[in-house]
């Protein structure tokens, strides 16, 4: 069999290919034309960020099983080009764990004893020791915000400078956290309290901007800021200002909004800045890491039909396909509208299907991929999605039902918290359109598209026109407006669904109404 290798990968990796017995090509010097031509009669293709595989590589490729990118992001890969062809696609989540750590505390050691501003000054020919009194790590308290696998290295080698841990991550069940001496709390008393603050949290819309000048202006003025997670999580002009009018002492910064970093970037002209071109990942073990990964992982596909942290839900058979997607689409559909609704750790999750559906399984882990995915985007595929639900504390149960039910085919997800549940019903209808059928454990039908809201109110006279009115007012409009009077506690629940987005302002307006109990924000990508 034939491994096409289209970008630099370690001598180390491809050996391994070659050991295995593979006609290993290599076109990594090649253009995008060059690489077309050659991936025709390959049965596997490893890439990292330089080559493009769009559908009409894919196309090209009439004997490719797998794609392996070298690395976390897949933004160069058309995964449904390659699903729909039955094409696995493969990447290396989690090799880079170590050298992140070991960057965040290189950055929190420098920023820590002002290594870098003893370096420039030095170099401009000043000694200005007396200006660089710096400060020991015992003892202080470092918030790390992000207890996925890179925050809690962090934990452990903080912990042995003798520092308080103060620990935040909404998603977390902090049960499997108890072993370590760390305080579990909420992002408001982390930042408060902290003298350091490390970011390991992904960049979704929850994240984005979320260290603003509002939050920085809360953090001690004698703390300091690292984020060697993603760029967009701290507004970059916020920080400038909230460092150049000392609101904070300092700030760490190793990735960006946009890299590379642009030459008008305020962070580059900040006061008591250390900044690194996104090296969090750039070491020799993890760069030889991900080569000897992803290798390992192409030879075990394709010699063993073994199949390591796929992205995607293979199905070679066509036919088979045209079944099964509507249902792995509406069980990630679940699965993402449940992440929109609850804000706390999960303990449990349970899928139960009912019908005609026969292959459940892949559909139960599509549930867990839109429950996991929007937490940690980089890290969640088909294939690991219950191993992480585990490593982070989640028990998942799942059942098949032959109960009789109005559908055909009726998918349940049920997620269960500390002080909550919630359910979510859905079935595919003839049209092979999927529709929610129970909202929250009240039964109506209803199309997820688009901008929505969920809506819980007395049940009283002249809500849906009030509801109108302010909406109307700040012209949003209303695509349609689905309610459920069943209950029998005086309560009405609707669902909205809206032709435009809302702003905070607007749903905390709603939430105003005195009628109103409740105002839930939810988008479905379409």
């Amino acid at each position: 069999m034939k491994v096409l290798i289209a970008d630099p990968i370690s001598d180390s990796g491809i050996s391994i290919l070659k050991s295995a017995g593979f006609d290993v090509v290599i076109v990594a010097e090649s253009n995008q034309a060059e690489k077309y031509k050659a991936i025709f009669d390959a049965d596997g293709l490893i890439i990292r960020s330089g080559t493009k595989v769009d559908s009409k590589m894919i196309d090209n490729a009439v004997r490719l099983k797998v794609i392996g990118r070298a690395g976390v992001g897949i933004d160069n890969i058309d995964l449904a080009s390659a699903t729909r062809k039955g094409i696995v696609v493969m990447n290396t989540p989690d090799v880079n764990t170590i050298s992140a750590a070991e960057h965040t505390i290189a950055l929190l050691l420098t920023l820590s004893r002002n290594t870098h501003i003893g370096h420039s000054t030095l170099a401009d020919g000043m000694w200005e020791r007396h200006k660089l009194i710096g400060t020991e790590l015992q003892k202080k308290t470092i918030g790390i915000l992000g207890l996925g696998k890179i925050g809690r290295e962090v934990i452990d080698r903080c912990l042995s400078f003798g520092m308080e841990i103060l620990g935040y991550d909404p998603f977390i069940n902090e049960d499997i956290l108890a072993e370590k001496n760390i305080t579990i709390t909420n992002l408001d008393e982390v930042v408060e309290r902290s003298d350091f603050i490390s970011l390991h949290m992904p960049l979704n819309d929850e994240t984005r901007n979320l260290f603003n000048f509002d939050l920085l202006k809360t953090m001690k003025r004698t703390a300091k800021i690292i984020n060697v997670a993603r760029g967009g999580i701290i507004n970059e002009t916020d920080l400038a200002r909230a460092l150049n009018e000392e609101i904070i002492s300092g700030a760490a910064i190793d990735v960006f909004a946009t890299e590379p970093v642009e030459t008008d970037n305020p962070l580059l002209s900040a006061k008591n800045i250390l900044l690194s071109p996104h090296l969090g990942a750039s070491t020799k073990e993890a760069k030889e890491g991900v080569s000897v990964a992803i290798c390992e992982q192409i030879r075990d596909y394709l010699a063993n039909q073994k199949l390591t942290n796929a992205l995607n839900m293979p199905i070679s058979n066509l036919s088979l396909l045209k079944d099964l997607k509507p249902f792995l689409d509406l069980g990630e559909l679940l699965g993402n509208l449940m992440s929109q609704l609850n804000k706390d750790p999960i303990s449990q999750v349970l899928f139960e299907c009912q019908g005609n559906i026969e292959d459940i399984r892949p559909i139960s882990l599509a549930a867990l991929k839109g429950i996991l995915s929007p937490k940690l985007p980089d890290r969640v595929n088909y294939i690991n999605a219950e191993a992480i639900a585990k490593e982070i504390g989640i028990s998942v149960e799942i059942r098949y039902s032959n109960t009789d039910s109005n559908y055909n085919n009726l998918i349940s997800l049920t997620v269960i918290t500390k002080n909550n549940s919630f359910q979510l019903d859905g079935s595919i209808f003839d049209d092979l359109k999927p529709r929610l059928v129970n909202v929250l454990g009240r039964e109506m039908e209803v199309t997820p598209k688009g901008v929505m809201l969920f809506i819980e109110n007395v049940d009283v006279p002249g809500v849906i026109g009030k509801v109108g009115t302010l909406l109307g007012n700040r012209n949003i409009n209303i695509a349609a407006y689905l309610l459920n009077r069943r209950n029998q506690d005086g309560k009405a629940f609707a669902v909205v669904r809206l032709d435009n987005s809302v702003k905070q302002e607007d749903l905390d307006e709603l939430r105003k109404l005195k009628e109103v109990e409740n105002v839930e924000y939810l988008k479905v990508d379409v």
